[in-house]
């Protein structure tokens, strides 16, 4: 029992919510062996069997189950504990996995992260970005940077910046098919669709003057990256519905037409976390920073 740490039981529960060694080795930037070696001890410390072991995945046992369970109990204490020292110190201290989508993570929200740990090097970041939309709560992660103001009731939610999303397309898009006069006429141009996180491919609500409208679009291309449709929508390929953010650049220097600019897609930028962090002063921190920051963004 003495040689149980806080870093194996942190290797438990990452290995029960990845399914597989390699998969929280991969999460926790470590090696299947050093993971599988790790269980070992916890197993001989605790002795019992956490893992029946299969050359394709691993499964937990009963008594696996009922460790797992105390672990995440234990671990939230000692999180807990080291927010609460992180209060005296004014200080943060401790892990913070953080997760954004892969357009938004790449391009705003990390380089923040970076200054968020040069500022606060007591702080151990992991930071993920993912074309899903990601389970906070049973993936593990302590703060989603997350774009679109539809947020689950159990998680908490503080607004980081107001964003909207626009249509647009290249003039020279125009210039061949026209300007569209109504959305009903989106329906007959070549528009670019994005399977991104929670959009819907081709299904578009948009905010106009008659409220939400919803108007189906197609087009010879689409893609689960809101980067290559903005490009593409640059180079003369279509209509791209894309965040404001991402947009501005390209409107301001001429090369992307706002088209319909009654219509609009409401997508602000919030930080959402668990309920059981509500109180946590690593996450607080993070959530003040990032606000302030993106903002100057």
């Amino acid at each position: 029992m003495n040689n149980i740490e806080s870093a194996d039981l942190r290797v438990l529960v990452a290995v029960v919510r990845k399914g597989s060694f390699s998969g929280a080795a991969d999460e926790l930037g470590m090696s299947p062996a050093f993971f599988s070696k790790r269980i070992g001890v916890l197993e001989d410390g605790l002795r019992v069997r956490l893992f029946e072991r299969s050359t394709r995945r691993v499964v937990i046992t009963e008594d696996g189950e009922q460790v797992y369970g105390r672990a995440l109990r234990i671990l939230e204490q000692l999180d807990d504990m080291l927010d609460a020292l992180s209060d005296r110190r004014s200080e943060p201290a401790g892990q913070l996995r953080i997760c954004s989508s892969f357009g938004f993570g790449r391009i705003a929200v990390a380089p923040v992260i970076a200054q968020l740990a040069a500022s606060y090097p007591k702080l151990q970041i992991r930071f993920e970005v993912f074309d899903r939309l990601v389970d906070t709560v049973a993936e593990g992660f302590d703060l989603d940077v997350r774009i679109g103001d539809t947020i689950p009731p159990q998680l908490v939610a503080r607004k980081l910046m107001d964003n909207h999303r626009i249509l647009c397309a290249a003039p020279s898009y125009i210039a061949r098919h026209g300007m569209p006069k109504t959305l009903k006429e989106l329906a007959g141009h070549q528009c670019l669709p994005i399977k991104e996180r929670d959009h819907p491919l081709g299904s578009w609500r948009l905010h106009g003057k008659n409220g939400e409208e919803t108007v189906r679009v197609s087009g010879a291309l689409s893609t689960n990256h809101g980067e290559i449709a903005l490009r593409w929508a640059v180079e003369g390929a279509g209509i791209v519905l894309r965040s404001l953010w991402d947009a501005q650049g390209y409107l301001d220097d001429g090369r992307l037409l706002q088209v319909l600019p009654e219509y609009t897609q409401p997508a602000s930028v919030w930080a959402v976390y668990p309920q059981r962090l509500a109180g946590s002063s690593r996450v607080g921190a993070c959530v003040d920073f990032l606000r302030r920051h993106l903002a100057q963004g």
